[in-house]
């Protein structure tokens, strides 16, 4: 055992201003003061224990004693010679104070686990995996369990971890830095998954920043707390290698697509009001959207958000699954149900801002990091939340990584990017004057595009199959085309204008529909200069505007035969479908984030008559290869009659490639039911009835058509034709047999 008082001149901090930064937690590099270091008299131990009156150093193995430390100063920081040979023992640390005695490993004595490939990549900002370096991650260093920390911020002059596991005391665990990258690296013995944590940040000016939440958390504590949870990247037993096979053909733009979205807060509680878990969510809502036939569920933004009303919109732990409905496991675990049972799994993800709550990414590391320090580029004013600087290759890697995080370790299927137009302009919502050109003098927010084209390229370049949608409201040209191509490289786009057009149109009484017969036709214009999703989505049942049924006009019946029309012309018109929960079955209150749907309505003939016919829709859409084979293309669609705005009469064909049956169409927007109404067909022969919204089963009164015979009489410009009958409010769908 080495004496403390041995060749003390050669061994010891002779460094006053480093020992007080230490005791202060001031200090921005410890691993050049703490742990073990090479010394002409030996190797020589620092430890800083700020609660310990004694320490030594012991024999990992044995635990004999290896030598005593001096206490250099009275706020715990001990000093003495570990060995005098080149290479130190293997140690621990024995610490007292009065009776109590306890001992632990020496989180100093650990060497970096980042490899020169890792820190290049991350100082260039080209780490798509960068989650598998920042963050907390458990693991064995020397054989010892522990965890570890890493996270960037590069203008801090200090970061250390903080927990229970070290009672929140910023020096107990002060990082190392990577110069040059700006990362922060610590590897804290004894600490495992469950544990909480954050990061406790001394910015460039010395300030002491609110302790932060990790941006890379794979996990966190349960809202309204705030602190992040170890998880790391466990290995999990995947049971989906059919659906991944079979993933390409299921999200390719000929592929039938109809999307169920939904916020797993409110589709349906416990008895209690709880909410439902993960678990319970595979084995109540999988089944449920497996049984309408749709082929997607759409989840509202999973990564964790502080504030539940902004419906996850506005979130902190961009790499962690909320925890408001379990684990991530358990999240993984719902995913794997939904690929086991065919349906594809898209969620909402959202790289156009963040909120300022003081735990979370604004003002990072003293600077603003994250988001653009010029409010003109960095400040959302509709939402008041924070813009990220797209500019900066860091956090643009930050982001695009996200997205290929969301793929690698969830098998998510398709990404729907939030809010893209407020991406693509600087002038977004924003008056004269507060807003900055770019360099060539226009609105467009190059970096953002540049950013959006870069994410776009490295999904479809790294993960077979999976696909991207963008909301976005704008005439952007290009948004849903190859970026080799000129666009900005997303699978889809939704169909805003669409939507609004026929929205306003199906809420017109019927007698004046006539005055706004081109809110109909005109989204055929463009229906082909985008792959379009067709969205009827939560947007449109919050902020007062009343849920789809609610907008209707007419008496009850009248309602209900208007939204069934409205749903047929939707799942017949060229485009993917989506629908928000609720209404599949007419849900009649707006929609509350803070309760469940309504099911009781389902006793209701009427109500679960739209049910039905939804997923009589979304079969009749899956099994005609004319209502989905070319939804992207001008080819599959065809008008046959659209010019008779006093009768608001609507009838188009459908088509398929090759020799796929043609499929026809017919609307009727007024309550008046029309007898032997002659339409023009492309073929003599056999036309079958395939569906109609004013079928009985749905609460319809009956008028429809079973077998109609088209006979060698010109009409419309076709050289066949035949009498239908039309049913008021309502739409029939026909499909040729022979």
């Amino acid at each position: 055992m080495t004496s403390p008082a041995e060749t003390v001149e050669s061994w010891r901090l002779d460094d006053p201003h480093a020992i007080a930064a230490l005791v202060a937690g001031r200090h921005g590099d410890p691993f050049s003061v703490l742990g073990p270091h090479a010394s002409p008299a030996g190797t020589v131990l620092r430890v800083l224990r700020p609660d310990a009156e004694t320490a030594e150093a012991i024999d990992s193995q044995s635990g004999r004693p290896l030598a005593k430390l001096l206490r250099r100063h009275a706020r715990g920081f001990f000093e003495g010679l570990l060995s005098k040979g080149e290479s130190p023992p293997r140690y621990r640390l024995r610490f007292s104070r009065g009776d109590d005695v306890w001992e632990e490993e020496d989180a100093y004595r650990f060497s970096s686990t980042f490899g020169d490939l890792d820190r290049h990549l991350l100082g260039e900002g080209r780490h798509l995996r960068l989650y598998e370096k920042l963050g907390a991650h458990p693991m064995k260093c020397d054989g010892v369990a522990g965890t570890r920390f890493a996270v960037w911020a590069p203008n801090a002059s200090r970061v250390s971890v903080i927990g229970n596991f070290n009672f929140w005391e910023g020096r107990r665990h002060t990082m190392r830095p990577h110069p040059g990258i700006g990362v922060w690296e610590i590897f804290v013995p004894g600490v495992g998954p469950g544990e909480i944590y954050k990061y406790e940040i001394i910015g460039a000016q010395g300030q002491v920043l609110p302790p932060k939440a990790d941006p890379v958390a794979f996990k966190s504590e349960v809202p309204p707390a705030t602190a992040s949870v170890v998880d790391g990247l466990p290995a999990r037993a995947w049971e989906d290698e059919s659906w991944m096979k079979e993933r390409s053909a299921r999200n390719d733009r000929s592929a039938p697509i109809s999307i169920y979205e939904v916020h797993l807060g409110s589709w349906r509680r416990r008895d209690d009001g709880a909410y439902l878990t993960y678990d319970e969510l595979a084995d109540q809502l999988v089944p449920y959207v497996k049984d309408l036939g749709f082929t997607h569920i759409e989840c509202m933004p999973v990564s964790e958000h502080p504030f539940s009303g902004s419906w996850g919109y506005q979130p902190i732990g961009l790499y962690a699954p909320t925890s408001r409905f379990g684990d991530p496991d358990g999240f993984a675990r719902f995913v794997n149900r939904c690929h086991k049972e065919g349906l594809g799994v898209i969620i909402d993800w959202v790289p156009a801002h963040f909120p300022s709550d003081a735990h979370g990414l604004a003002n990072f590391d003293g600077t603003a990091l994250y988001e653009h320090a010029d409010p003109r580029k960095g400040f959302h004013r509709d939402w008041n939340t924070l813009i990220y600087n797209f500019g900066r290759r860091e956090v643009a890697n930050f982001l695009t990584a996200n997205a290929m995080f969301w793929l690698d370790q969830y098998h998510i299927d398709a990404l729907r990017v939030d809010a893209v137009a407020s991406m693509l302009y600087l002038d977004y919502s924003r008056q004269p004057g507060d807003w900055e050109p770019n360099i060539h003098g226009g609105n467009e927010n190059l970096e953002a595009i540049a950013f959006l084209r870069e994410t776009n390229t490295a999904l479809f370049a790294n993960y077979a199959g999976a696909t991207s949608a963008a909301e976005e409201s704008t005439a952007f040209p290009g948004v849903s085309r190859p970026v080799y191509a000129g666009g900005l490289g997303f699978g889809f786009k939704w169909n805003m204008g669409w939507m609004h057009d026929t929205l306003d149109y199906i809420g017109h009484d019927p007698i004046h529909r006539r005055h706004h017969h081109d809110q109909i036709t005109f989204g055929l214009h463009y229906a082909f200069s985008e792959n379009f999703i067709l969205p009827l989505s939560h947007d449109e049942v919050v902020y007062g505007k009343g849920s789809l049924i609610g907008r209707m006009p007419g008496d009850r019946w009248q309602k209900f035969a208007n939204l069934r029309a409205y749903l047929t012309f939707m799942w017949t018109h060229p485009g993917k479908k989506l629908l928000f929960m609720g209404g599949e079955f007419a849900q009649e209150r707006e929609w509350n984030h803070d309760w469940q749907l309504d099911w009781h309505h389902l006793d209701d003939p009427l109500h679960s008559g739209v049910r039905d016919l939804l997923r009589d829709l979304n079969a009749t859409y899956a099994d005609q290869k004319a209502l989905h084979e070319l939804d992207c293309e001008a080819d599959g669609f065809e008008w046959i009659d659209a010019s008779n705005p006093d009768l608001s009469v609507f009838v188009y064909l459908r088509k398929g490639s090759g020799d796929s049956a043609p499929v026809l169409v017919a609307c009727n927007f007024t309550p008046i039911v029309r007898e032997d109404y002659r339409i023009g067909l492309p073929r003599k022969g056999r036309w079958r009835e395939i569906l109609n919204s004013d079928d009985p089963r749905y609460g319809g009164s009956g008028v429809t058509n079973g077998i109609v015979d088209a006979v060698e009489e010109p009409w419309h410009g076709r050289p066949a034709s035949a009498s239908i009958r039309l049913p008021p409010l309502g739409a029939t769908v026909l499909s040729w047999d022979q």
